[in-house]
């Protein structure tokens, strides 16, 4: 059995999670506002308020650092709230969710109540993030693939070792967004800038084509100028024959 201090009650009683173990808690905001009070009447002060797990909450979020309070707590009527529906069962509680009735966390009854481990409330949120993560790895693994096709092959058992995974848009990639970026073009001047030929120069190298030339290259150099629009056009080898095919058209102007 875990130690007793990382189990938590499932409490219907309670107004809220709490707990008296400040170790338990992360990103703990200390500020007392209040008390709380025990089944015997006795008061707590409320110390502050923290989170458990990760940034990814299922049920650990905004949880009260109680003075005094030997037992942690999780409030039945705040997981409904959340969303949750919690089915008790004779030795076990199912906490799932209520949309989609998929099981996020799992308690065992101890004696003649529910308790939760702490380190399975942070291990079902791993379990979430991994699966997510998961997808979005097959995504990048398949050129990027729109996860609306992704699920049409997974469905349809078209790729082998692809996991039937619910691939959700859930996020932004970031490296679609920047491959699917345009940019505004040039707006076309309708006056000349320039007041001689060869006073300004356009060059582009383009290649490898998927057809040869004549010659037997696949790169293309194209230089026009900007006041008669002349075009000139070299094809080379490699890409390393640049330099020399521009240093030849500079003697030849």
């Amino acid at each position: 059995m875990a130690s007793s201090k990382l189990l938590w009650y499932l409490d219907s009683g309670c107004s809220k999670h709490m707990t008296g173990d400040a170790f338990q808690l992360t990103n703990l905001k200390l500020k007392p506002f209040g008390y709380v009070t025990f089944g015997d009447n006795n008061r707590g002060r409320i110390l502050g308020v923290g989170d458990i797990g990760g940034d990814d909450k299922v049920i650990n979020k905004d949880l009260l650092l109680v003075d005094g309070l030997k037992h942690s707590l999780l409030n039945i009527s705040q997981l409904c709230d959340k969303g949750y529906k919690i089915t008790f069962e004779p030795n076990l509680c199912l906490i799932a969710n209520s949309k989609s009735s998929e099981t996020v966390l799992v308690g065992k009854r101890v004696n003649n109540v529910y308790m939760l481990n702490v380190s399975c409330i942070t291990s079902s949120i791993n379990y979430l993030l991994t699966r997510n993560d998961e997808s979005w790895l097959w995504h990048r693994s398949l050129a990027h693939i729109h996860m609306h096709h992704l699920n049409r092959i997974a469905s349809k058992e078209l790729v082998i070792g692809l996991p039937k995974l619910k691939f959700e848009r859930d996020k932004l990639c970031e490296a679609c967004q920047k491959g699917k970026q345009t940019k505004n073009t040039f707006k076309p001047l309708n006056v000349i800038s320039t007041s001689r030929p060869l006073e300004l120069l356009h060059m582009d190298l383009f290649g490898p084509s998927r057809t040869m030339s004549l010659g037997g290259n696949y790169y293309g150099l194209v230089i026009v100028d900007d006041y008669s629009r002349f075009t000139w056009t070299f094809f080379i080898a490699t890409k390393d024959e640049t330099y020399h095919a521009f240093k030849k058209f500079v003697k030849f102007i």
